[in-house]
């Protein structure tokens, strides 16, 4: 029996990953953004793409719900677009923020494997849900609290509702039953290598964004 049937997927996907997650953590723009070292403008920035992304994965949910592979995913209690919507109308005051919003081209390209793989492949879209919700849970409160920190919004408040998870009483105890699901993930070994592959890619994909978010906010000499 190989290592791959014998490890849990869980394990399997975030250890096969782990280079890929590294590299999307250490980029320029996130090591700055987390280091104080940008404004709140970049922090803004970064979340209008994060709004376009999931609304790839949201609009995409209804439809999945009762899919056998990514229909046991989808929680309602991880929706994060009304979250981001509430965000951004204060980061922009109140304006008309979404009239004008355009998504930078890695963006585009990131939503767009999101909407393909929703509508082609079920288990792809698992990879992209992994990875982008159980970062949230996890890492994404380092940003939270940097933002509150550095930027002044109340705590768990507006500007940083997208990494509050009002709905998820137990975080630790949801990841765990999240990563049970993909234990028990649908498919072959090359299935689940697949959507390994996949998970690797959403990381690339993600860290595209960063590259491009560091291009618009250079730090200074």
């Amino acid at each position: 029996m190989s290592a791959s049937e014998t490890t849990p997927f869980s394990t399997l996907i975030r250890t096969a990953s782990h280079e890929q997650h590294t590299e999307a953590e250490n980029s320029s723009f996130m090591s700055d953004l987390l280091g104080g070292r940008l404004g709140v403008a970049a922090y803004t920035r970064y979340t209008e793409q994060l709004w376009f992304v999931y609304r790839a994965l949201e609009e995409s949910a209804d439809r999945l719900a009762e899919d056998p592979v990514a229909g046991p995913f989808i929680r309602p209690e991880l929706f994060r677009v009304a979250a981001l919507e509430q965000d951004l109308d204060h980061l922009h005051g109140g304006a008309d923020w979404a009239a004008g919003l355009r998504p930078l081209p890695a963006t585009t390209a990131y939503a767009a494997r999101v909407t393909e793989v929703a509508r082609d492949w079920p288990g792809g879209y698992v990879a992209h849900h992994y990875t982008r919700y159980l970062g949230d849970l996890s890492g994404g409160q380092i940003i939270r609290g940097t933002a509150e920190k550095n930027w002044g919004f109340e705590r768990k408040g507006a500007g940083v509702r997208f990494y509050v998870f009002e709905e998820v009483g137990n975080p630790a105890a949801f990841k765990r039953e999240y990563r049970h699901l993909l234990d028990g993930l649908p498919g072959d070994e090359l299935e689940r290598q697949r959507v390994v592959d996949e998970c690797k890619r959403a990381f690339a994909l993600n860290t595209a964004v960063f590259r491009e978010l560091g291009e618009q906010f250079p730090l200074s000499a």
